[in-house]
């Protein structure tokens, strides 16, 4: 698996049912994990404290992937902008917006597939949003600054994610919001393992991501908590990935 993965169209389709499906698209069992549902929502209603927004709030989604989170963003936010990598996901996400529904396949077995349909989530306001591709690690200096930066499972999904890391104190404003939110999946196909951020011994010690995270970013942010966020990504009727994310929540300084 490469960053292009996320241009095959079996995965855009398998990330438009992880943002948008139902629970009985989902997961058509009695059984199961399902509070690991609605990941990109939960990122919000878990992780965001939307009281502490200011009436004109601007959001960056950074690593949006098909949009779930940057609509859910514009209930509470002014502007909200999604970026990703991924043409195929910005397109669809851009579809979504313009069309207020998109359809797609969902795998059930083999070339076996049910026709769905993805629906903007009501009450979004999507006037409020606008998509664009970019790299999270080279992200132009236009961009300007935000009162909330969600970075939902990307770190672990960049080649070098210091570079990243390094561009965020100008990215968040003083008092300012982020969340970043990663399985710490580190995999030399996307990341080269002399640039993990953890999950490797330096000098011999142990490092997790999570204690390296908070070793980059305490000069420019005050790390406020973090939480355990399950999420499900169905591949077909028999087989899912169940992971969980850590999610950490960082004030501005």
């Amino acid at each position: 698996m490469t960053a292009s993965t996320y241009e095959n169209e079996r995965i855009v389709n398998e990330y438009l049912l992880f943002h948008y499906g139902s629970a009985k698209e989902i997961l058509p069992y009695t059984f199961g994990p399902i509070e690991a549902l609605d990941f990109a929502v939960r990122c919000v209603t878990e992780c965001v404290d939307t009281d502490l927004l200011p009436p004109s709030a601007r959001a960056l989604d950074l690593g949006c992937a098909v949009g779930r989170s940057t609509f859910e963003l514009s209930r509470h936010c002014a502007e909200v902008v999604g970026i990703d990598y991924s043409k195929r996901f910005i397109e669809a996400a851009k579809t979504l917006q313009r069309d207020s529904e998109i359809s797609y396949d969902r795998v059930d077995e083999g070339e076996l597939i049910t026709p769905l349909k993805a629906e903007l989530p009501a009450g979004t306001e999507p006037g409020r949003v606008s998509f664009e591709q970019g790299d999270a690690q080279d992200l132009p200096a236009e961009l300007g600054d935000f009162d909330l930066v969600l970075m939902a499972n990307l770190i672990d999904r960049l080649e070098d994610p210091l570079r990243c890391l390094e561009r965020l104190p100008t990215l968040v404003r003083p008092g300012g919001r982020m969340i970043i939110t990663s399985p710490y999946t580190w995999l030399p196909e996307f990341t080269p393992k002399e640039n993990w951020l953890g999950g490797r011994r330096v000098s011999g010690e142990p490092v997790t991501t999570n204690s390296a995270l908070k070793g980059f970013l305490k000069e420019a942010f005050v790390f406020h908590g973090n939480r355990d966020l399950p999420f499900l990504i169905r591949e077909h009727a028999r087989k899912y990935q169940w992971s969980v994310a850590d999610a950490t929540i960082w004030i501005r300084r």
